[in-house]
């Protein structure tokens, strides 16, 4: 089990990084907010999760050991691997996700792709209990980023299954509703899933 990866950050992909390990370029895929934290030339330290199948060994890659265990323990839920646990991570940050469990809210958990209602409550009914303290707040998201906004979105729309066109659109869209500096990334990341959702 590789539970983390520190090294230098020579590629950022859509879906992924590339971390330089010992002279060895690892591939971590991370949700968009992760990535966001991220910059090419510079160390990082991801906590990670080995995917083991019997064609492949998929590293998956987190911005703290919470988040981690978060998507640990999602997919211990039948029916959720690894893509719909990281999107669970990408839509909602990690306290958002235990409210969201722990309070039997089927609203916010619809709003990840590929997850329905009869999903969400499945999800619900078999974690809710495993989930642990709760922390109480208006499930907003610190930011980490202010900078170059449209494209960490377009990014992170594009990394969750979307086309070119549709991210676009979307960052068209909330660019039209901002007045003044721009809220945190992952803030404009949801509400980019939330119109794009609309439309499917």
């Amino acid at each position: 089990m590789i539970a983390s990866v520190r090294g230098v950050v020579t590629a950022i992909l859509p879906d992924s990084a590339v971390v330089e390990v010992g002279g060895v370029g690892m591939r971590v895929f991370c949700t968009p907010n992760t990535l966001a934290g991220l910059r090419t030339g510079a160390e990082a330290r991801l906590a990670t999760t080995l995917i083991v199948r019997e064609d492949s060994l998929t590293l998956y890659g987190f911005a703290d050991d919470g988040e981690r265990q978060l998507f640990e323990l999602l997919l211990t839920a039948n029916g959720v691997g690894p893509r719909i646990a990281q999107a669970v991570l990408a839509v909602h940050n990690p306290d958002s996700v235990r409210r969201a469990l722990g309070g039997g809210d089927v609203a916010a958990l619809t709003k990840v792709p590929g997850i329905g209602k009869r999903g969400a409550e499945k999800m619900i009914v078999e974690l809710k209990d495993k989930i642990g303290p709760v922390a109480i707040g208006d499930g907003g998201s610190a930011g980490v980023l202010n900078g170059a906004w449209q494209e960490q979105v377009r990014q992170g729309v594009l990394a969750l299954g979307w086309s070119a066109a549709q991210a676009d659109q979307a960052v068209a869209a909330i660019g039209e509703t901002i007045d003044g500096e721009a809220p945190p990334v992952p803030v404009l990341l949801r509400q980019a899933i939330r119109l794009l959702g609309k439309t499917r």
